[in-house]
């Protein structure tokens, strides 16, 4: 959507401290502040834009009037060792997410594979962001979420909204740089489409339906009775929904909270799992086969007007390590409605290392 080209660069250290400090004074304790900026952050590193610290200021406002939680840690519904079931209390999802995580990584040592179900978390942002904490332990990561308290994509077939984007991800070490996935069930994301609408520009393709039931390029469409498609649209939506179903099962089944349950407010249910290679055919083993396909893929010739072909989260990688050398590039409209939150709360917002072009 945004070109980073044409926005100014933040130090990613300076710009990580000011953001802790952010969510610090607006209430929450250092772990949970620290880890909250740090997620965003990354999204923002390896350009997941919409779900970067454009959603700082809805977090933001979410602690202050109370509807996320600030204190205190998950309700633990089960635990059997390899398997665990939390509710979340609507505290802060990045935290939450990554307490799971942290949790899964330690136990897989002892399980070779270790499953957390979250309900009733807050809003998580983006899953790319968590890979590569487990991609660096040489563990396989498979993520799902979904929003039990929201509808805004249809089913295959269907007129009316019955699901949300139910992203699947997955982080998956190689010999070489790790493979990252992270894909909606749904053509978009309703937090894209209403950056396309808020910029007065056409969905690139026909990924949605009006009122109607007709397929448009319209983002105010969604925004106005419409849905979103699912992946597939019109011609093989059934994968898409069927997909999206698999996140349900897996982040509000397994849980036992979901849309059954009518729940309001911003509540999203997760499904995390680590699996460790050793506990398979072995680690050493799973990274040689991961990164021959991957390098299988790479070598693949392109199609005409592609400069070359690439594996899921490459250029994610690129832009991080982009901007933990040069910073972080933060488009002026996000910059902007951070402004008012750093001002209230009495924390400094970084300088810029570098501006765009003029003329560019």
């Amino acid at each position: 959507m945004s070109d980073h080209r044409q926005s100014p660069r933040y130090p990613l250290d300076a710009l990580a401290s000011a953001v802790q400090q952010l969510f610090g004074r607006a209430g929450l304790d250092d772990d949970k502040a620290r880890i909250v900026a740090r997620v965003l952050l990354d999204a923002d590193c390896m350009g997941h834009v919409t779900h970067g610290l454009a959603l700082a200021p809805m977090y933001l406002e979410a602690l202050a009037s109370g509807a996320m939680t600030r204190d205190g840690g998950p309700e633990v519904v089960a635990d059997r060792g390899a398997c665990l079931t939390w509710r979340g209390r609507r505290l802060p999802g990045p935290w939450l997410v990554w307490q799971a995580l942290e949790v899964a990584l330690e136990r897989v040592k002892t399980y070779g594979t270790v499953s957390v179900a979250l309900s009733d978390s807050h809003h998580i942002g983006a899953l790319a962001a968590y890979l590569l904490r487990a991609t660096e332990e040489g563990c396989l990561l498979l993520l799902a979420s979904s929003i039990p308290s929201m509808r805004g994509v249809a089913p295959f077939g269907g007129l009316r909204a019955a699901l949300t984007p139910n992203p699947v991800a997955a982080g998956i070490p190689t010999d070489g740089e790790p493979i990252l996935v992270d894909v909606s069930a749904s053509i978009t994301t309703i937090n894209m489409t209403r950056q396309y609408a808020s910029q007065g520009r056409s969905l690139p393709g026909l990924w949605a339906l009006d009122a109607e039931g007709n397929a448009t390029n319209d983002p105010n469409a969604v925004l106005n009775g419409g849905t979103l498609l699912p992946a597939g649209g019109m011609d093989h939506g059934h994968k898409g929904y069927g997909w999206a179903l698999i996140a349900e099962a897996l982040s509000q089944g397994l849980t036992g909270f979901g849309r059954a349950d009518a729940p309001v407010g911003t509540t999203l249910s997760v499904f995390l799992q680590v699996m460790d290679p050793d506990a398979f055919g072995g680690r050493d083993a799973f990274c040689r086969q991961m990164g021959w396909t991957a390098e299988a893929c790479r070598a693949t010739e392109p199609l005409p007007g592609v400069e070359r072909v690439r594996v899921p989260g490459e250029r994610a990688l690129w832009m991080r390590s982009a901007a933990i050398r040069d910073g972080v590039p933060l488009a002026e409209s996000i910059a902007l409605a951070l402004h008012p939150w750093f001002e209230r709360l009495g924390v400094a917002f970084p300088q810029p290392v570098s501006m765009p072009a003029s003329g560019t």
